[in-house]
């Protein structure tokens, strides 16, 4: 008898779990709220680490795709001071060890791999009923239902799927990033694509920095990174852009120009990211039918590992249930038990990166991050 897996959310990781049981000649269906694949931007610029998304992308049989969307050059990364002055200047070392691609770019390259009809667009979930003997049936905000035999919560940080297996819900850390971004940078803001360079740069000082990356396309992607409570993010009105962004801009008084027009030159309303977590080590007790993956899984604090972990846990997901035909119990421990044991320890690697960029020792944390062994 066929199985039916259900995967919640297209994201990275769910669509990559839909690509490696498709390689093993296993069928799912992807249920996704937005209404079509260009609903909405899918974010800015990730660096795919060999151990992980790379092995990923390799298992779903995509990495040729994976090289031709790489942004060359991109690995560069500096460190300013909140005058401008260049702490660390480190050049793309042509390893190709962590190559960038844009978010939009690597989810085109998976959605292209699947069958067509694999996502159903527009199924937003609603509700989720225990059917008993593992399945489960998906109420969706159109309708429509589906039962599964398999479900997998691929639905990011507020997953409707996390209840069926804990009780956890992520809460604030009390850091917000502030997304902005500059088009066009080299010809309408040259001060500021100078100053960021042809990769990454970091600018901080204890509790507060400016983030920013520079994109295909003369695009700098900025994230202005705030340790403040959720009062203080609450009284920004960023319905109003105007009186948002200088209120934001405010808190890098004195900071050196090229690096506060990231935030007053936007030529995007500034987005407020307020940082969510899940526990430290979050895991559950088996439920017969049912898993989650990437940050329904484990929502972390940023650390450039979250994607990478989402496509590993797909993958991984994907090649135990292939493994173990006919036994979804038997796949689902291996994959929860591999993805524990990794989780546990990154979720101590990204509560101190996030300290060395934002902590008492910023920026010189973080200089000591680049300049320490590869990681």
């Amino acid at each position: 008898m066929t199985t039916t897996i259900s995967i919640v959310g297209a994201g990275l990781g769910g669509l990559t779990l839909a690509r490696v049981l498709h390689v093993h000649g296993i069928a799912a269906t992807v249920y996704e709220a937005d209404a079509s694949a260009a609903a909405r931007t899918q974010g800015g610029q990730l660096d795919i680490h060999e151990e992980d998304g790379q092995r990923a992308l390799a298992a779903a049989g995509l990495t040729d795709e994976f090289h031709a969307i790489i942004h060359r050059g991109a690995e560069a990364s500096r460190v300013l001071g909140p005058d401008g002055t260049v702490l660390l200047d480190l050049p793309d070392d042509g390893s190709g060890r962590r190559p960038e691609v844009l978010r939009g770019d690597l989810r085109r390259i998976l959605l292209d791999a699947l069958p067509e009809g694999t996502v159903r667009w527009g199924h937003k979930v609603t509700a989720v009923r225990s059917l008993g003997d593992g399945r489960h049936e998906l109420s969706f905000a159109n309708g429509s239902t589906a039962i599964a035999d398999l479900l997998v919560g691929a639905d990011g940080a507020w997953s409707r799927i996390r209840p069926l297996l804990s009780d956890a819900r992520p809460e604030y850390i009390g850091t917000t990033f502030v997304e902005t971004y500059l088009h066009d940078a080299d010809e309408r803001h040259p001060a500021s694509a100078a100053a960021v360079g042809s990769g990454a740069m970091y600018a901080a000082t204890p509790g507060q920095g400016i983030a920013a990356h520079r994109e295909a396309g003369g695009v700098l992607h900025t994230y202005v990174e705030l340790n403040r409570s959720a009062e203080w993010v609450a009284a920004i009105d960023f319905t109003d852009p105007v009186a948002a962004t200088a209120r934001v801009a405010a808190e890098f008084d004195g900071w050196a120009p090229e690096l506060t027009a990231l935030i007053t030159d936007a030529d995007t309303a500034p987005v407020a990211r307020m940082i969510h977590t899940l526990p430290d080590g979050h895991r559950w007790d088996p439920v017969p039918g049912v898993t989650l993956l990437g940050d329904a899984a484990h929502l972390m604090p940023p650390s450039g590992d979250g994607a990478n972990l989402a496509m590993l846990d797909g993958a991984e997901l994907g090649e135990a249930i292939a493994a173990h035909p006919g036994d979804l119990e038997a796949a689902l421990g291996v994959y929860e038990k591999a993805m524990f044991e990794r989780g546990a320890a990154f979720y101590a690697d990204a509560h101190e990166i996030l300290d060395l960029c934002l902590g008492e020792r910023a920026p010189y944390g973080l200089i000591d991050l680049f300049t320490a062994a590869p990681l």
